[in-house]
């Protein structure tokens, strides 16, 4: 079965991360060819250019599902930026209501639309997976370092200044052998207020620093209240400068429930995609 051309499209943003938003509900682009048509509409400059390709598709158990690939063709089990973007595109496209539910790898996904379609409330699958205490060294320095998957794994380093090298650091923080083999994403926090940091991420499968992290803010909310005293909601400055919320009721184990992600989402443009975009 072929792509079939030509394929209507949305480029969205999340807080900075881009995203290319295709409903796939009539398989438009097979199963099997979706890891490479990810990686060449994602190249910028040759192609549209993204963070990464979310795919609307049915579901027997929620308004509808998707699938979400990294720009380098990796597929990924949750984003939360991209799980925004995806909630507006059907609230748009009248696929789902203002409060919907959506199947992801990572569990079934519920939103809500709160500011027509601009501000976007998302909750997180359960994180699980926590591991405090650990160490590395990088560059010389011990850091120490927390961990917890949040859909997708995420280590989390607490920086004092602005000028961290995240792409530099975060790389050796991904393929560090503490997280082999699948690696994990690296975000490195910063202490602005009570209830406000700033949050850096360099991200597994873009192999760069991005704009915003969606999961990545959650992991880094969940450690400032667990290690460094802060308490819910906790508000997360991206990379981009967009403000997003992260809300969550956090239980002795250490458990956290209820974990809520809200931020803004924008539709940059729509258009149509030809097959010379996978040259």
């Amino acid at each position: 079965m072929a792509i079939s051309f030509p394929i209507n499209f949305e480029k969205m943003n999340g807080s900075g991360n881009d995203f290319v938003v295709i409903d796939n509900r009539n398989s438009i682009v097979p199963f099997e060819d979706q890891p490479n048509f990810a990686r060449q509409i994602c190249r910028r400059m040759l192609s549209i250019g993204a963070n990464g390709l979310i795919l609307i598709e049915k579901s027997n158990i929620a308004d509808f599902g998707w699938k979400f690939y990294n720009g380098d063709g990796s597929a990924a089990e949750m984003c939360g930026n991209g799980a925004r973007c995806a909630a507006s595109f059907a609230f748009r496209n009248n696929i789902a209501s203002s409060s919907m539910n959506f199947e992801t790898t990572a569990g079934t996904i519920q939103a809500k639309i709160l500011a027509d379609d601009k501000i976007v409330r998302v909750q997180m699958t359960k994180p699980f997976d926590f591991r405090l205490g650990l160490s590395m060294s990088l560059d010389g320095k011990e850091h120490e370092v927390a961990f917890v998957n949040t859909g997708v794994p995420h280590a989390v380093i607490f920086v004092e200044g602005d000028d961290t090298p995240v792409k530099k650091l975060g790389r050796k923080v991904r393929f560090h052998e503490l997280f082999e083999p699948e690696g994990t994403n690296a975000s490195f926090a910063r202490i602005l207020n009570d209830h406000r940091l700033e949050v850096r991420t360099y991200e597994r499968g873009v192999e760069d620093e991005t704009m915003a992290c969606g999961t990545g803010a959650v992991a880094a909310a969940l450690f400032a209240v667990m290690q460094r005293g802060m308490e819910s909601p906790i508000q997360i400055v991206t990379s981009g400068g967009d403000m997003l919320t992260v809300l969550f009721d956090l239980l002795d184990g250490p458990v956290a429930e209820n974990v809520f992600l809200e931020g803004p989402v924008r539709l940059i443009y729509k258009g149509q995609l030809t097959a010379e975009a996978l040259l």
